[in-house]
């Protein structure tokens, strides 16, 4: 039997490698995003079907899962729009956190209990949320970001809980470094002049070439989400590519403090 994915911010990157993978292993995918205008050839991929969703829009919700729904069940719903918010935090504007945790954060919630009562009815579906290594770790000029990764986090190993008896999983995949479009794309900056001289180290330290080699594609962690999406076990968080397994590794070893410690090393010098 042909089993079905709901996919959003499937337009580029993750989004879109997850899309492609899952049509490819003969699933039925309905890749939504803000503009289907944007997905170039994605919507002539066999088994793909585009819709246009913002997850700041609980309407747009409503009749995305409404159309899904009605073509037959949806086995997995993988909740992969975001942006990240980066920069000083006292120069973050109140629309800039509000859009952040909009989009990151309640977007996510909306989506999900748009498909939940169809699931629990049924008796089974899985629940995918790409967080991010900043979901397990944290660096400096990130705390909004990191705000509304934790959080799903948190929500998602909450949720597995609660959602267990009614055979529904529970599910996060925390990529790290990914070589897509994302920081010039998907990357808000806040500004403020007293922070301009640590944000320019923070800024080089991530934009290092040496640093970015280790990153993984987009479709190496699509992977890893095909991998957590037909996982039976009762794992939550997925943490995928090297460099995230890496770190996230050095932060159980060495313990918070430390690890806080060589973070500040790297990125501030001391």
């Amino acid at each position: 039997m042909t089993q079905t994915i709901f996919i959003t911010g499937a337009s580029t990157g993750l989004g879109r490698a997850t899309a492609i993978l899952f049509a490819q292993k003969g699933w039925k995918v309905f890749a939504t995003m803000r503009n289907p205008d944007s997905a170039g050839d994605l919507g002539q991929t066999p088994g793909v079907t585009l819709l246009r969703l913002d997850v700041t829009k609980p309407d747009q919700i409503a009749e995305a899962a409404k159309t899904a729904l009605a073509a037959g069940p949806v086995d997995v719903l993988f909740n992969n729009a975001g942006y990240g918010l980066a920069g000083p935090f006292e120069g973050a504007t109140d629309a800039q956190l509000t859009d952040e945790i909009d989009t990151n954060l309640l977007g996510v919630l909306r989506i999900t209990q748009a498909f939940l009562p169809a699931m629990r009815e049924r008796g089974q579906g899985a629940i995918l949320t790409t967080t991010s290594i900043g979901g397990l770790v944290t660096f400096p000029f990130n705390s909004v970001y990191h705000a509304t990764k934790w959080a799903l986090e948190g929500w998602s190993e909450s949720l597995a809980y609660e959602l267990e008896p009614f055979g529904i999983r529970v599910r996060t995949v925390a990529p790290g470094g990914i070589a897509t479009d994302f920081a010039s794309r998907s990357l808000v900056l806040t500004q403020h002049p007293a922070y301009a001289e640590p944000m320019g180290k923070v800024f080089a330290a991530f934009t290092n070439p040496e640093r970015r080699a280790h990153g993984s594609t987009a479709e190496q962690i699509a992977e890893v989400v095909y991998e957590a999406a037909t996982d039976t076990s009762d794992r939550v968080t997925f943490v995928a590519g090297a460099d995230a397994k890496a770190t996230y590794a050095q932060r159980l070893q060495v313990g918070i403090d430390a690890f806080r410690t060589g973070i500040r090393a790297m990125f501030l010098g001391g």
